[in-house]
């Protein structure tokens, strides 16, 4: 399967890396649409994706055809107020193809109303953990997808993640938790490495710990299905250390901040 981006920003270079390190693509099967904003696909497009820590995939692309053309799924990946226009050139040409948006807030409807009737759509909400294959996929329940496509749509994506259908009306909060989610883990790792490093621990050392840690968590508790209530007291021995460490974070209010957050995000999206 060809995969094509429209739009080749953060997401769209996450789910590409995704793509190319699990296998489930080459890197040639990847096409993209003026990365620089020039409105030409020349060589100035190709761009090496990869960070430090993975390898520099070189991405390719055909100069002389557009991405509607050449692949089988297209991804939208530019910003929603950009949807319609970048959407509107290709229109017919999208026609016969999977079409897949991940532009925050464009649903079915949405897509309906932009796209030429009786294309196959599917609207989803990717996390940037998808470019290490570790990330979620949420998708609206609600498609146009045969299902001959869908099982062939959630297959490649669960290469790359967890595949979870949600109705329409879940896809904000999905989007808070799953898309915003890694920024406050990571905030959670930097404090934990910092504690780490003011009691003596190296700072690479510290992150590669706290993130191991969540990492080894987040399993454990998706391989046992056990509440996270219960996962915290089995390791709560009366009187330990953990215990007190959990009472500090109780009295810092944490859990309410975490919940205050999610909150904040779903007021400001109203």
């Amino acid at each position: 399967m060809k995969i094509g981006f429209l739009g080749f920003g953060n997401m769209a270079q996450a789910m590409a890396g995704g793509f190319v390190r699990s296998g489930a693509v080459q890197p040639g099967d990847i096409k993209y649409k003026n990365l620089n904003g020039d409105t030409v696909i020349d060589e100035n497009d190709q761009t090496a994706i990869g960070d430090s820590y993975l390898p520099k995939l070189q991405y390719s692309f055909s100069p002389a055809a557009s991405v509607a053309e050449l692949a089988d799924l297209v991804v939208v990946a530019v910003k929603p107020y950009q949807v319609e226009a970048v959407l509107a050139p290709v229109r017919e040409l999208l026609a016969k193809k999977i079409v897949v948006s991940v532009a925050a807030g464009v649903t079915f409807d949405d897509c309906e109303r932009m796209l030429a009737p009786g294309t196959h759509h599917l609207s989803i909400v990717p996390n940037t953990p998808v470019s290490v294959c570790e990330g979620i996929v949420v998708c609206e329940r609600r498609h146009s997808l045969s299902d001959g496509e869908w099982r062939q749509v959630e297959a490649l994506f669960s290469k790359i993640g967890l595949v979870l259908p949600m109705d329409t009306a879940l896809l904000g909060i999905s989007s808070a938790v799953c898309g915003c989610g890694p920024a406050f883990v990571a905030m959670f790792i930097e404090a934990l490495g910092d504690a780490a490093v003011k009691h003596g621990v190296a700072r690479a050392d510290a992150y590669r710990m706290a993130s191991q840690m969540i990492v080894g968590t987040g399993k454990l508790q998706l391989a046992s299905g056990q509440h996270p209530g219960a996962m915290k007291d089995a390791v709560c021995s009366p009187g330990g250390t953990t215990i007190i460490g959990v009472a500090a974070l109780e009295r810092k209010g944490f859990r309410s901040a975490v919940i205050d957050a999610i909150d904040a995000i779903e007021t400001r999206s109203r």
